[in-house]
């Protein structure tokens, strides 16, 4: 790989034209590939396994051109003076309504007891997946429809179509984090030149990506939120791929190295460490599908796409551009060759006396670094799911004043009705009466309504009304109940299957957990060639995903900070959010703790000292990833901007866990749990040893001149293990 990295990088860098060339036509013939063939984000609510699932195929079959076979939606028409709505007025609606495509009926109005509020069920024949609703195009519909409506009405949609509809993706906080992260790039790289580098090659990236995955929705469902989460990764990891490998080449440039070789011995050092970065990140995105949902599915084939695109930007367009810029990426005072203004002190760097204070007394700083993320993690014990609860959504939003109109007027339950199917067929009319019966004894059932029959006369369907809203931690309870106490019932409907998601997704991500940290581990222990380090790399994964977990939890269903991200009240984490946001961050973490392990391990290889070459480790990396973790977070933070409300609460769980595995876990338990294992660290058992493929990390400093002289660094001849001083193999244990 170390030789096909370098003249990648050497070649790309001495045909900076040609290499944008070919990008510029790749961009294009995706584009256009995508528009002609590719499709638009669509989600699919249909989750195989689910008990409200059989409800909804059986409603699909009895009740053709129905809300069961198609969708729904519900005009609330409110008069905010308190008078009663007329008849009137609701027909002329009603009609303007009906004249919408894809409406099939609009029931007759359900009027609250003071009649100053009408409830229309609007009955579409269509799924709200189908391309003529979904993406807005529904609701922009009902929105012209009822747009002639009494001025001196209130009238809002909410139900089943205009609470699926994607939010729309505002980018003010997403602009805002990439200024702040070009600001901090500046700093550290000392030129506004240097600092959009690599902001400008994870922007061609994701411009490829994105047509990848209008590529990929026209040959499977995704999600519509899955763009907006691989468009946030994708940025996040490809402004650090691209900083990483840049920083890099400009210590090359410094030492005297000539801009095409500096640009090839960075790409052949630096970008085996974005290569192997890449691949852990798939790795775990690759544990998506086994959650068994077909939206899990669709984020990791986005996110993959999204990660493969910048990662392939960052190894070509990097060395590229630093081919065509030259030395103009060094400060102007640096190309002159004069002294800094200020002329440093002759002293160690600050990550240097940091990690060497913390392994000269690593017991005590490890118990508190383990104080503060057991503290941080501890709500999470206390985590509650829920797949969507209109009430999270903006208090101005059409869907939510809906929302609050109808449980202000008809009761919270209105919101989330219980569909219950009977087997008319085979239980007769009695049946089905004495199924109402027992549904309306069950507790917590306010109200049932029907039977409605089918036209074919083979089901009946009631409709339950609960005393709680949808979101409710009592809903799943509720749900069970009713299944074992109403004999013969299939128990569905919108409320009934999102439930049923999120107790499928509690069961499934210890499934999706133990694939990510397995392979992730393994591919660890074959790169570092050690059995302990995988061990304790996951550890500490796992403890700053917990941390992320517990922030998360309090600030938004404890509502201890919901003003400060746009809230006006507490909410249960949406049930997306625990499986996505383990996989994602898992594979972030590896990130760091490859770059950080390589120069840690090279140190350990040349001289056997395990405190000293944790110290000479951190200092090496401690700017670069401080500085990608500082950027990574700013980005995620603008992303937690966004009204939708898994992007939202994704990207404070992501800014928080990157921001506490750089500073606490980095910085903090690496050094300091290394320290106290010492040699133990690298122990690595012959059979493994053998069994193990060997995959070289990132070389060093020192081992650049073999690479410039060979186009290989160490070669895969011999394990790891084997290549060690004599002195440094016979202090191993084992």
């Amino acid at each position: 790989m170390t030789r096909f990295l370098q003249r990648l990088g050497r070649g790309t860098a001495a045909h900076p034209w040609r290499t944008l060339a070919a990008w510029l036509l790749l961009a294009v013939a995706v584009t256009v590939t995508a528009g002609a063939v590719g499709g638009a984000p669509q989600d699919n609510f249909d989750v195989e396994g689910a008990p409200a699932l059989s409800g909804i195929e059986s409603l699909r079959e009895h009740f053709p051109g129905s809300a069961a076979a198609g969708s729904s939606a519900q005009i609330v028409v409110h008069d905010p003076e308190g008078g009663e709505v007329s008849d009137a007025q609701l027909a002329e609606l009603a009609a303007s309504v009906a004249d919408v495509d894809h409406v099939t009926s609009v029931a007759p109005p359900r009027w609250s007891d003071d009649r100053d509020t009408a409830l229309l069920q609007v009955v579409f024949d269509v799924p709200v997946t189908d391309p003529d609703l979904a993406g807005g195009l529904g609701v922009e519909a009902l929105e012209a429809a009822v747009g002639s409506a009494d001025a001196d009405l209130q009238v809002e949609l909410g139900g089943e179509l205009p609470n699926t509809s994607p939010e729309a993706v505002q980018g003010t906080g997403e602009v805002a984090g990439v200024l702040v992260a070009l600001v901090l790039m500046v700093v550290v790289l000392g030129t506004v030149v240097a600092a959009g580098l690599p902001l400008l090659v994870a922007l061609a990236g994701l411009a490829v990506s994105v047509a990848g995955v209008t590529l990929l929705a026209g040959v499977t469902d995704v999600s519509t939120t899955a763009p907006t989460v691989a468009m946030m990764v994708g940025l996040g990891v490809g402004i650090d791929y691209a900083l990483l490998l840049i920083t890099r080449h400009l210590e090359h440039v410094r030492a005297g190295v000539p801009v095409v070789e500096a640009a090839g011995r960075a790409t052949a050092t630096a970008g085996r460490s974005v290569v192997f970065a890449a691949a852990i990140v798939l790795v775990s995105l690759l544990g998506l599908p086994l959650a068994g949902l077909p939206t899990y599915s669709s984020y990791g084939f986005a996110t993959g796409i999204a990660v493969v695109s910048v990662a392939a930007a960052t190894l070509t367009l990097v060395p590229a551009f630093c081919g065509l810029l030259g030395r103009r990426l060094l400060p102007r005072r640096e190309r002159r060759g004069l002294p800094p203004r200020r002329p440093r002190r002759a002293r160690a760097p600050l990550s240097a006396r940091w990690a060497a204070a913390v392994t000269r007394r690593p017991v005590p700083w490890a118990l508190a670094a383990l104080l503060l993320m057991a503290t941080l993690a501890a709500p999470a014990f206390d985590m509650r799911t829920f797949p969507r609860d209109i009430s999270n959504n903006a208090a101005d939003s059409t869907t939510r004043q809906a929302f609050d109109l109808v449980a202000a007027e008809f009761g919270a339950g209105a919101n989330g009705p219980i569909t219950v199917v009977v087997d008319r067929a085979e239980v007769g009319d009695e049946g089905v009466a004495a199924a109402a019966e027992q549904l309306a004894a069950v507790d917590d059932v306010v109200a049932v309504t029907g039977p409605v029959v089918s036209p074919d006369g083979q089901v009946a369907v009631l409709t339950a009304e609960p005393v709680f809203g949808p979101a409710d931690e009592r809903t799943p309870d509720l749900l069970e109940r009713v299944r074992a106490e109403v004999d013969g019932a299939g128990v569905t409907g919108n409320t009934a299957m999102l439930s049923d998601i999120s107790v499928m997704l509690s069961d499934r991500i210890w499934i999706v957990v133990v694939f990510v940290v397995a392979v992730s581990m393994l591919l660890l222990a074959a790169m570092f060639r050690s059995a302990v380090v995988p061990l304790k790399a996951a550890a500490l994964n796992l403890l700053s995903i917990c941390a992320a977990y517990g922030v998360v939890t309090a600030v938004f269903q404890w509502g201890w900070a919901t003003d400060l991200v746009g809230l006006d009240h507490a909410m249960p984490v949406s049930s997306w959010l625990p499986i996505l946001m383990f996989a994602i961050l898992f594979g972030l973490s590896m990130d760091y703790e490859v770059f950080l392990l390589s120069r840690i391990r090279e140190h350990w290889l040349r001289s056997g000292d395990a405190r000293a070459s944790v110290v000479q480790g951190v200092a090496g990396t401690g700017r670069v990833i401080s500085t990608a973790a500082a950027v990574m977070v700013v980005v995620f933070l603008g992303f937690a901007t966004e009204a939708d409300l898994v992007v939202r609460q994704l990207g404070l769980g992501m800014a928080v866990a990157v921001l506490l595995d750089a500073t606490v876990v980095r910085m903090v338990l690496v050094p300091a749990t290394m320290t106290l294992l010492g040699r133990s660290s690298w122990w690595l058992p012959a059979w493994l040893d053998r069994l193990l493929p060997s995959i070289e990390a990132e070389v060093g400093a020192e081992d650049d001149d073999r690479v410039a002289g060979s186009g290989v660094g160490p070669g895969p001849e011999a394990p790891a293990a084997d290549r060690r001083p004599d002195a440094v193999r016979a202090g191993m244990p084992g």
